[in-house]
Order: structure tokens, then C-alpha cells, then sequence
């Protein structure tokens, strides 16, 4: 597995006071360049030193026209969990589609055949319902990796919202409801309970799953560790990820696969947004042009509270003000945060980390403007990607 650009030096990170914002159209997510590098250089050294293979989860990072990027950093395929995501892997990423979702219809399943390389069941139902398709498509010459998804019912997410191994999970075959009789043309097992973890809980998720399912691992020429491994976060622990997955691929003759998300897009860009009013009810509420609800819903689902560059908590600085979007739900805010200087109507608001996870979740709700997408490049040029208007908005209804 070749990484050509891996041993590059690494651009230098360009701070985000050397950034004009007042220069950039609003409301944009903006990408900067030299941040997706770092975090791609990063991947690409684990990938080559655990000897894993490493792909993107779209489900986490689809921003498709940086994929010739991934590329250049030997990311070699996707992660895709419905039939339009397998297609943009096709498409855009031309690399290995894996795909996995919690149940295929009879409807998108065959054209998904046509379109995976890896293609992993959530249930044994569904393996048995679709499996005289995939043997006619090996009969005709296609090369089909085929796994079932478990569930080792071991999680240490915090928030019960992300726990794929949480109670009553309908992810993955717990091993009470393991079938071994129905393993013939399966080659590999997929596990995900990770979410933005370190490397020392997959060390304890790899124990569990040894304890549960290691009688079939003999039997199994691949497993996915899937996602949530965020290697690119400062402080993560590269060395035990390393190490960790180098002794399982040594122990039980496996291909190792991770397909993390956030991974790629962490702490890559912003959202950048003005204000539009400033308007008073016993606080002060700034009005911007971007939304919780359609722009950046997991702060409302987590909930989380995004850093705002420049500003504090609430009291911490001198001017405190509610930022809130323009829908017309009232819970549409963000969050109570202290600026050095008062809002006035056209400031920019910027909030940080809104690459990863946020772009793939947007929604068009209330008709709201939805953000440019642009990429901050090397040469501190600025390249705006997308320009959303009415016509993406009208088609998403009928």
C-alpha cells in the first residue's frame, strides 16, 4: 500500500488571525487546505506503520472535492451507507466502495451489488434474503468481499444518542443471536462502537470482542474495526493505535480496516457567519445567518457548544450575547457567548471545527440560506466550491 505524499514536509498551519473573514461570503463552511494535509499525513503514517487499511466514512467526511487530496495521501476507497453514497464513492472517491447499512431493500440492493467491493449485513435476515444475489453476482466473476456486522454490546460513548453497542441496539448480531451455521460465504466481521475515542478503548472493545466472537475469527480473511477512532485529535495515542492493530492483524491472519470519519475532518475549518441583527428581551440576541437547526444540528442534538473564535463564556468579556439563527424555531440558539467589542449588523461570527459531521447533516429547513462550501488554499487564495440557491432547495420537495 503506497502513501507517495507521507513523507512530505508538512505545510505550515495557517493562523486564523492571518485569515481576512470579511473577505469571504457569508454564510460559507470553509475547508482550510493546510489543516486537511496534516490530518492526512497523519493517517497515512498510521495506515502504513499498523499496515491497516484506512478508508473514509462519508457518513462523517463527503466533501468530494477534496477527494483527489485523500487520494494523493494513498486513501484508497469509502465507507458508503446508502445506495447515493456508494455512488459518490464511484464516482468521486474511484477507489474500494464498502458498504454497510442497518437493512437493504429489495429496491437499492442490486444496484448497490453492482457498485461494492466490501458489502457487510446487519442482520443474518438480510443475508439470507440476499444471499442468492450475491452468489449469482460471484458466480459471474465478481470479486465480493461479504461480512456480517456484530454487536459485542460493549460501549464507552458517552452520549447514548451515538452508542451503537448501547441497549436494545438494532446494530449488529449480539453473540446470543449468532447464526454459525449461516457463515458459509461470509469473510469477514465488521464491529462499531466508537465515537471520537482513544486508541486504549479499542485496546478494551478488542478484548470483548475476542471474548464473544474470537471461535470465528480463524474462519475470517478481513475485520472492520469501523469508526470513531479520531487519530488526528491532539494528544491521541498514534503509538498504542499502532500497536494495537498490528497485533490483532499478527494474531488472527487478518486484514485489518478502519473507517473513521471525523478523523479526516477534524479541526479542519469553520463556519463563517454575520450578523444580521442584534435585538433585546432582558438579554441581548444576536441574529446570524446560519442555523443550529439546518447548519449545524448537533448542537442541538448532542448538545455541544462550538467554540466561536474571539469570544468567551458568558460574563468572561465585556459585551454577552444569545447567538441564534434565523428559522423561526425558537430554540433556533447556539449559545451564550462574550465578545471583547459589541455586535454590530454585518460583523462575522465564526465558529470553529464545522468540517467534520456537520456539512453531511445540513438540511434546507425553513428555506433558510444554506452555506457556500470553500476551501482556503496554500497560497491563501480562497476558492468558493458551492453556491446553494433556490433550485437545490425546490428539489428537495414536490
Amino acid at each position: 500500500m503506497t502513501t507517495p505524499a507521507a513523507d512530505l514536509p508538512l505545510p505550515d498551519i495557517l493562523p486564523e488571525t492571518q485569515i481576512d473573514w470579511a473577505s469571504i461570503p457569508s454564510p460559507a463552511y470553509v475547508l482550510d487546505e493546510s489543516r486537511l494535509r496534516r490530518n492526512l499525513s497523519l493517517i497515512s503514517q498510521v495506515q502504513a506503520a499498523s499496515g491497516a487499511q484506512i478508508i473514509v466514512a462519508f457518513k462523517g467526511y463527503s466533501m468530494w472535492s477534496t477527494f483527489p487530496l485523500l487520494r494523493e495521501y494513498g486513501i484508497s476507497g469509502a465507507t458508503a451507507s446508502s445506495l447515493n453514497e456508494a455512488r459518490l464513492a464511484k464516482e468521486e472517491m474511484q477507489g474500494e466502495v464498502h458498504v454497510y447499512a442497518p437493512a437493504y431493500s429489495d429496491e437499492d440492493f442490486p444496484e448497490l451489488l453492482k457498485l461494492a467491493d466490501h458489502l457487510t449485513f446487519n442482520s443474518f435476515s438480510q443475508w439470507e434474503r440476499f444471499r442468492p444475489q450475491v452468489q449469482a453476482a460471484r458466480a459471474a466473476g465478481k470479486r465480493l468481499a461479504v461480512g456480517i456486522r456484530v454487536n459485542h454490546e460493549y460501549g464507552e460513548v458517552e452520549t447514548d444518542l451515538y452508542n451503537p453497542a448501547g441497549p436494545f441496539s438494532r446494530l449488529g448480531v449480539t453473540r446470543a443471536e449468532f447464526r454459525p451455521d449461516l457463515l458459509d460465504g461470509i469473510d469477514g466481521l465488521h464491529f462499531h462502537s466508537l465515537c471520537e475515542n482513544d486508541s486504549d478503548t479499542l485496546e478494551r472493545t478488542l478484548a470483548v470482542l475476542e471474548e464473544k466472537f474470537g471461535e470465528f475469527l480463524p474462519r475470517m480473511q478481513w475485520v472492520n474495526f469501523g469508526g470513531g477512532h479520531l487519530m488526528t485529535r491532539a494528544g491521541y495515542d498514534t503509538a498504542r493505535l499502532i500497536r494495537v492493530v498490528k497485533t490483532f492483524r499478527e494474531t488472527w491472519n487478518v486484514q485489518v480496516i478502519l473507517e473513521p470519519g471525523s478523523a479526516f475532518g477534524w479541526q479542519t475549518g469553520w463556519l463563517v457567519s454575520s450578523v444580521l441583527d442584534v435585538v433585546h428581551n432582558v438579554k441581548d440576541s444576536a441574529l446570524l445567518d446560519i442555523s443550529a437547526s439546518a447548519h449545524m444540528p448537533d448542537v442541538l442534538e448532542m448538545p455541544y457548544r462550538p467554540r466561536v473564535l474571539g469570544a468567551q463564556n458568558a460574563g468572561e468579556l465585556p459585551y454577552t450575547y444569545l447567538l441564534g439563527g434565523t428559522t423561526c424555531l425558537a430554540g433556533d440558539i447556539i449559545g451564550e457567548y462574550s465578545f471583547a467589542g459589541e455586535l454590530k449588523v454585518g460583523d462575522r461570527v465564526v465558529f470553529d471545527d464545522m468540517i467534520h459531521y456537520t456539512m453531511v447533516k445540513t438540511s434546507f429547513f425553513n428555506g433558510v440560506k444554506h452555506p457556500d462550501i470553500g476551501i482556503w488554499h496554500l497560497d491563501g487564495s480562497y476558492e468558493r466550491v458551492k453556491t446553494f440557491g433556490y433550485d437545490e432547495f425546490k428539489a428537495k420537495l414536490s
